[in-house]
């Protein structure tokens, strides 16, 4: 039986008038790679900081590890890692000494903090680095720091808010290979990010918030099947009779369609073997057509249909 490692449930937050959490619940199990998206404004961040105790909440409970979350449970904040937006390292400490800092603020032992902070380095790829202050890294190094920083100490929840933020494409790979091997090593992750592609690449399963309620839960697989257009079907085609269209219109589970310049659009909603009716009306008709091609819904589309609003770079 699968571990739950985190369980909120009905949490309340609110500011003044503004709620900014509304009776918002959620269960991640042990090994997920568990993806948190939403608009700005959403309550990602606030979740967030209500989990770890940054924050006080209105009602509701939170759980870690079968244990209830306060500000003074040390025994269960040893076990997790943060790595939020903004980095978080020293300037007037070395990389090495950052790491190292950080790391002993959990692992007393020095012989096993040494080790520690060399896996640390050795995994985010910072070896030729050591020696470096914050201020002379690049982007996409001081994001590697960052992630450094947060997992030296070995924890079994791992918390990365936005990691590949305006970093170069090198970096974000390193990264995201990252978060995938600290989950094949034991760890759980919950992942927030901007970049859709990412979410879709790593996560296991993902939330879908606004306005502070959960809204989609579910694999990517499952969140495609919540919107309206499974797959969109483009045909090269110079001219079409609209009676054709008609009859294009009319086919099962087709619910729009299109020619513009030299190309036949048509959305469908559901069902199989929608292409080959398709074709099968065109050639029927005897139409000449060139280049065919499916294109299947994205998570980005999943988000946009239920949310209704692009993610923006801005505070939560």
């Amino acid at each position: 039986m699968e571990k739950t490692v985190v369980k909120i449930e009905n949490l309340v937050k609110r500011y003044k008038e503004l709620i900014a959490l509304d009776h918002f619940s959620l269960e991640i199990k042990e090994g997920e790679i568990f993806g948190l998206l939403g608009p700005n404004g959403s309550g990602k961040t606030t979740t967030i900081n209500c989990l770890l105790s940054l924050l006080s909440f209105d009602k509701g409970t939170v759980e870690i590890f079968g244990e209830k979350m306060t500000p003074v449970n040390y025994r269960i904040k040893k076990d997790i890692g943060v790595i939020m937006q903004n980095v978080a390292v020293f300037d007037e400490m070395t990389v090495y000494e950052n790491i190292d800092y950080f790391c002993g603020l959990y692992i007393t032992d020095k012989k096993v903090r040494k080790q520690y902070v060399d896996d640390a380095v050795k995994f985010v790829g910072l070896e030729d680095f050591l020696k470096f202050y914050p201020k002379k890294l690049s982007g996409g190094l001081l994001r590697r720091l960052n992630i450094a920083c947060g997992i030296a100490h070995k924890p079994k929840l791992i918390i990365l808010d936005e990691p590949t933020v305006a970093v170069d494409p090198q970096s974000r790979n390193k990264i995201l290979e990252g978060i995938q091997e600290l989950n094949k090593n034991g760890a759980t992750i919950i992942y927030t990010s901007h970049y859709m592609e990412e979410i879709e690449q790593i996560c296991t399963r993902i939330a879908i918030m606004d306005k502070g309620k959960k809204i989609a839960e579910g694999t990517t697989d499952q969140l495609k099947k919540m919107v309206k257009n499974t797959e969109t079907e483009t045909i090269e085609i110079l001219d079409i009779p609209e009676a054709v269209m008609e009859e294009i219109r009319d086919l099962p589970h087709v619910y729009n369609a299109s020619h513009d310049g030299n190309d036949l659009v048509i959305s469908c909603s559901g069902g199989k073997h929608n292409l080959i009716r398709i074709l099968q009306v065109l050639q029927k008709n005897e139409l000449s057509f060139g280049r065919v091609y499916t294109t299947l819904p994205t998570l980005n589309d999943v988000f946009l249909e239920i949310t209704g609003t692009e993610l923006r770079d801005k505070e939560d």
